[in-house]
């Protein structure tokens, strides 16, 4: 059991869990309190010594009954139900169908006698499936279909509409032929789920078998290939991440030797001249950006969207003020929510009231409604950022719109996630649209876009 244990705890690891070595000895001594007899207390125990975080019980619960469990889900025998007249007919039945059921005799049998597979037949199945290479849980559902085919149970469905259609044929009563079909059904989904148990509780000893794996740094992984647990650690990490550009930000509000005189630095810097002025000291105060947000929340752009605007509006004290909107198929103001509540409230609501949904993003008519609505925002002191990747599915990209907002305000930038050799591609509009832009940043990861927030903050 110990080496079950071992095995499962590094198959978690493997998963992602964090499980310390401490933690591992912890689940060993309490188990060994509490027994392994019950196996709701051995889970609860297992559970309560290693998963730290809600959002890792579902990985553990997924986890722990390819470890801990039989792998042989209830089978019924059929024949032994069926009344002598009824097996007869179903003998009858198989003979006439013999030339088309000859290479699924034995499955036949096996799905009327209730036989599960045995470990060899499994094992013999999943080498034939290329089993034995998988070494990742999202390879599952590929290795349970090529084992369903490699044991029959795909060819055998059509085999079985036509057996009830001879059997119907041969006089076989309505009622009869609906519980034979319900339990050769239920039998065959019990041989299915065996492999499906196989499978999966294979592939995690393969994964439990690796050499733990170095994570890569989440600020660095690109933000399209985040797990959901990935998602939420990085969420803490743009608090962090906007502390620390506020401190780099505030270093930035020194004093410089052109701009408004101060008497009071120039009086402290020549009292070594015993107080007759000799150097002039001036100040002028870094200016802070006036921002104008445009963000496409379509599905590809959902949560580089969330940490941007959350990561902005952590860093609401270093800019003079902020206006931002999102788009799909048309602009939405949002600046009032993000106003009124605390940053990821605030972002956490937008996305929940504005989700993605069968309409495709029009950033050609979003920027119309801006043209109608919210030009006035624009002066020689705006910034305009927008944030997307340029797709327009191949509507009117107004350009013009574009090219005026970049004449009327001081700057505008983009923060496009794919790089350049995508550009064009299909319904990209991106080479156009950088045409009148005065600068494009890459943010394909968090630390991309922390990196050009700090930018933008730095060129206020």
């Amino acid at each position: 059991m110990q080496k079950r244990m071992i095995e499962f705890i590094r198959a978690l690891r493997a998963a992602g869990l964090r499980v310390s070595l401490a933690e591992s000895q912890d689940a060993m001594f309490a188990v060994d309190h509490t027994g392994v007899r019950s196996r709701a207390t051995f889970k609860s125990t297992m559970k309560a010594t290693l998963v730290k975080n809600q959002r890792d019980q579902p990985i553990f619960d997924y986890f722990f009954p390819l470890f801990f469990s039989n792998n042989k889900p209830p089978l019924q025998n059929i024949l032994e139900q069926m009344t002598e007249d009824q097996q007869a007919l179903l003998q009858e039945a198989m003979r006439s169908l013999m030339g088309e059921l000859d290479a699924l005799r034995d499955l036949l049998g096996r799905l009327l006698e209730g036989r599960e597979f045995g470990g060899e037949e499994l094992q013999r199945l999943g080498d034939m499936s290329g089993l034995p290479q998988g070494d990742e849980m999202y390879m599952r559902s590929w290795f349970e279909r090529r084992m369903n085919r490699q044991a029959g149970l795909t060819q055998l469905e059509r085999m079985l509409e036509d057996l009830l259609e001879e059997l119907a044929a041969l006089g076989m009563s309505e009622e009869a032929l609906a519980d034979l079909e319900e339990m050769l059904r239920e039998n065959m989904a019990g041989l299915s789920e065996q492999i499906s148990q196989y499978v999966g509780a294979t592939l995690a000893e393969q994964m439990a078998e690796q050499e733990p794996r170095e994570r890569p740094d989440l600020l660095d992984v690109p933000l399209q290939r985040l797990s959901s647990g990935d998602i939420e650690d990085l969420r803490d990490e743009v608090r962090r991440l906007a502390a620390r550009l506020r401190t780099r930000a505030a270093l930035r509000q020194k004093r410089a030797k052109t701009g408004n005189f101060d008497p009071r630095k120039t009086i402290r810097k020549n009292m070594r001249y015993g107080g007759v002025p000799m150097e002039a000291q001036f100040r002028k105060r870094h200016k802070k950006p006036s921002l104008i947000l445009l963000c496409d929340l379509s599905t590809s752009m959902r949560y580089a969207v969330e940490f941007l605007l959350t990561l902005v509006y952590e860093l609401s004290d270093q800019v003079r003020r902020t206006h931002s909107f999102i788009f799909i198929h048309d602009l939405v103001d949002v600046s009032t929510t993000l106003a009124e509540l605390p940053p990821r409230e605030a972002v956490a609501r937008i996305m929940a009231e504005n989700p993605p949904g069968y309409y495709s993003t029009d950033l050609g008519n979003s920027l119309n409604s801006f043209q109608k609505e919210h030009m006035h925002l624009v002066d020689s002191r705006s910034t305009i950022l927008f944030f997307g990747d340029g797709r327009n599915n191949y509507n009117d990209p107004r350009l013009d719109i574009a090219q005026e907002m970049q004449r009327k305000g001081r700057r505008l930038i983009w923060f496009c996630p794919e790089s350049r050799r995508q550009w064009g591609s299909g319904d990209s509009d991106m080479w156009e649209y950088s045409m009148y832009a005065d600068k494009v940043f890459l943010v394909n990861n968090l630390r991309q876009l922390a990196d050009a927030v700090d930018q933008l903050l730095a060129d206020g």
